[in-house]
């Protein structure tokens, strides 16, 4: 049983000065709940502030797992539709061609939403003699990725897999994209605004939004590495796999409601939980329908005291929204670093927190 006592300011400000202290971690936001919000702590370092809106990046796909769920509960769509009861037929033909065999017609929701499909993500894949869009973002040349633009790109590509083949994932933002279109095309509205009626505003959320206005400088710029990156046009064009601006209070607001069960039956949860291996790109993690675990060996990171699972999303920018059951311990933030060492720096950090209390 969770001993919440033990969780001082001390411990926590010591977790906040090693995220920080991170090469390349300039900034970092920390916020600590219980459910009951009988806990709640929330800690900045460096140049954000604790309310400061930042890109949450694919922790957007949190999002679109509470979208996708109540949309399943509402009988508008089933996980195992196919995508091409949803989507136009010029956008479903050749798109996945493996061996002379084409599985493009046996690609479900189901697929899209656990990373099931086989098709090539479009951000990290990198053709021969060419760099990947996300090398190219890294170096700061904005440029967006439409959603007729990605499945042009990806018909071009050799799928990894065929669809559903036993133990086989890989991370693919492509999907995400089919998924958004899917959702559109079902609600007969703009991302934005489906994520606006079953979400911001059910949750009566006013500093989150998905960006839009390439204008917009509310949210505060990322880093890869030692370089600050202002991509607008990038993040502009890819709503619904990570264009929502939030801030960690908020995030903390829908993280909660997700685990609550308030936008979809709370039991349904343990059917996300089908767990395929995932290595990087993006990291090391076990991904579920729509839901992703931190890869924790145990014989590492805690061999006397098990941790349990740490269950939610990551984002590129170094955003989270992570639940750890075991304590009913919730986490929120970024460390606004796309390198990966802010990633690290948050694991640590997490299990630091939850050892403390267990």
């Amino acid at each position: 049983m969770a001993n919440i006592n033990n969780l001082g300011e001390n411990l926590l400000n010591q977790c906040l000065d090693k995220m920080i202290s991170k090469k390349n971690v300039f900034s970092t936001v920390l916020r600590v709940e219980n459910s009951d919000a009988s806990f709640s702590w929330t800690g900045v370092r460096g140049e954000m502030e604790a309310d400061s809106k930042y890109f949450i990046a694919s922790v957007t796909k949190l999002y679109v797992t509470a979208t996708v769920m109540a949309l399943v509960d509402e009988q508008k769509l089933s996980l195992d539709d196919k995508i091409a009861n949803h989507l136009p037929s010029h956008y479903v033909e050749g798109l996945h061609i493996l061996k002379g065999v084409d599985y493009s017609n046996k690609i479900t929701v189901k697929h899209l939403i656990s990373n099931t499909s086989g098709l090539r993500d479009y951000f990290f894949y990198k053709e021969k003699g060419k760099p990947s869009a996300a090398s190219l973002l890294f170096e700061g040349k904005d440029d967006s990725w439409e959603f007729e633009k990605t499945i042009q790109y990806v018909k071009k590509t050799t799928p990894k897999f065929a669809p559903a083949k036993k133990n086989k994932a890989v991370y693919s933002d492509t999907n995400y994209q089919l998924l958004g279109k899917i959702i559109e095309t079902i609600t007969d509205k703009d991302i934005g605004a489906v994520f606006k009626e079953y979400i911001f505003d059910k949750l009566e959320l006013c500093n989150t939004y998905v960006f839009k206005d390439i204008l917009d400088r509310e949210p505060v710029p990322n880093y890869y590495k030692d370089k600050k990156l202002w991509l607008p046009k990038y993040m502009a064009s890819v709503s619904i796999e990570g264009g929502i601006v939030s801030t960690a209070e908020e995030v903390m607001i829908f993280l909660k409601a997700f685990f609550a069960g308030e936008f979809f039956p709370k039991e349904k949860i343990t059917h996300l939980k089908k767990w395929n291996f995932i290595p990087p790109p993006p990291s090391t993690l076990y991904y579920g329908i729509g839901l992703e675990k931190l890869f924790i060996p145990r014989i590492i990171f805690s061999p006397f005291k098990p941790i349990g699972e740490i269950i939610g999303f990551w984002g590129q920018t170094g955003s989270f929204a992570w639940y750890n059951p075991i304590t009913d311990l919730y986490f929120s933030g970024t460390t606004n670093q796309s390198s990966g060492v802010g990633h690290q720096a948050v694991v640590m950090s997490m299990i630091k927190i939850i050892k403390s209390v267990i």
